[in-house]
């Protein structure tokens, strides 16, 4: 298969989605390998890296695009990357669809298979390629939550751990998974006073047992998460719902009683955000003001720290990648239930279903779609 790595565009985005090391399996195994030139240079990889691995530097990003079979990358192609795509090809990155619906509608039209990280999850429930960069977002929340509670950042000028005879600020993290988890770490350990809010009883009792007592542990319902907010001096959204938009559940008027020069660090941005006065940002300019408050909602946090973000990301995401260019597509996706749950789109259909549900575009299973169903008409099933 040729595979191509295209030099990623969005503003501030440093990653890349292969290492050398990858790209010599890639080639070893008789891939073919392209690369754009400069395309690591913002993680610390040079282009001699990879040549000497027996990756091929291609010049622009049209010509890569077009030679490619499959193209991975790190994050969604943004509109400048939606001519380049080519009919059927195969994209292997982090979509999340249900908050780029204009991505979903070009993706469609040009039947292009889909192959998004954040969905692919075997039995056990888990998000394997979500982990690696949900952990360094999570660490990234309190450090730019700490920044932004600074008063030359437009904060109310606290120091989250406190000092003796003085308080300590006040850190909620709404949802207790990957990202809360992580936080939870870095927030505790610069001495903050942590409360952590999710719906599962049993994660509670995980948190508060690995946490040896030191944080706050409560059940997600609308009284606790008002309650906490409000008296909150920094608020992380961490929910996830899989593939869908994230549920709100913190109110515009929550946010309002909130104290001024508080902060608000949405990391659920990216699929729309839980906090309803949250919108989308990046790292030339990463926060915003309502009400007085602070927020911080780039959507992209790893961007920030290439060089660790893309060996850990480009550890995940190896041995799937690697499946669907050995076996191709269809083989690989019959073969292997989590990366099937990872195609949200083949041949001009919408086939994962909190996404259909989510953009209102008819559901269409993906043994459906691989059988060649979704060639005669269009799927007439809704998403429920």
């Amino acid at each position: 298969m040729i595979v191509g790595v295209p030099k990623e565009i969005k503003t501030r985005e440093y990653r890349v989605g292969m290492t050398p090391a990858i790209a010599k399996a890639y080639v070893t195994a008789g891939h073919t390998v392209l690369v754009e030139k400069s395309a690591g240079e913002g993680a610390g990889i040079t282009d001699a890296e990879y040549e000497r691995v027996g990756a091929k530097m291609i010049k622009t990003a049209d010509e890569l695009w077009k030679r490619a079979e499959m193209i991975v990358k790190v994050k969604e192609p943004i509109e400048p990357e939606y001519k380049r795509m080519q009919p059927g090809q195969i994209i292997y990155t982090y979509f999340h669809l249900a908050a780029v619906p204009e991505l979903a509608k070009v993706l469609v039209a040009k039947k292009i298979a889909a192959v998004a990280y954040e969905t692919i999850q075997p039995d056990d429930g888990s998000l394997p390629l979500l982990r690696p960069m949900s952990e360094v977002a999570g660490k990234m929340a309190i450090q730019v939550g700490a920044s932004s509670l600074e008063k030359a950042h437009g904060g109310k000028g606290i120091l989250l751990g406190g000092v003796p005879g003085v308080r300590n600020s006040k850190v909620t993290i709404i949802g207790g998974g990957v990202v809360g988890t992580c936080a939870a770490k870095v927030a505790v350990g610069m001495g903050a006073d942590v409360t952590i809010l999710d719906v599962s009883l049993k994660q509670l009792t995980y948190l508060d047992d690995i946490f040896g007592g030191r944080l706050k542990t409560l059940m997600s319902d609308s009284e606790n998460i008002a309650r906490c907010v409000r008296e909150a001096d920094l608020v992380v959204g961490a929910v996830l719902i899989p593939g869908a938009k994230a549920p709100r559940l913190v109110s515009k008027q929550l946010v309002a009683e909130m104290s001024k020069g508080s902060v608000v660090v949405d990391v659920a941005v990216d699929q729309g955000g839980c906090i309803e006065t949250i919108k989308a940002t990046t790292h030339d300019h990463p926060t915003y003001e309502v009400s007085g408050v602070i927020h911080y909602g780039v959507a992209n946090m790893p961007g920030a720290v290439p060089m660790t973000s893309t060996f850990a990301l480009t550890n995940a995401t190896r041995p799937y990648g690697r499946k669907i260019a050995d076996m191709g597509l269809a083989e690989a996706v019959k073969s292997d239930i989590a990366l099937a749950r990872g195609l949200n789109t083949y041949g001009g259909h919408i086939t994962y279903e909190a996404v259909a549900k989510d953009l209102g575009y008819d559901y269409m299973p993906i043994m459906d779609a691989l059988a060649g169903k979704a060639a005669a008409a269009p799927s007439k099933r809704k998403a429920s």
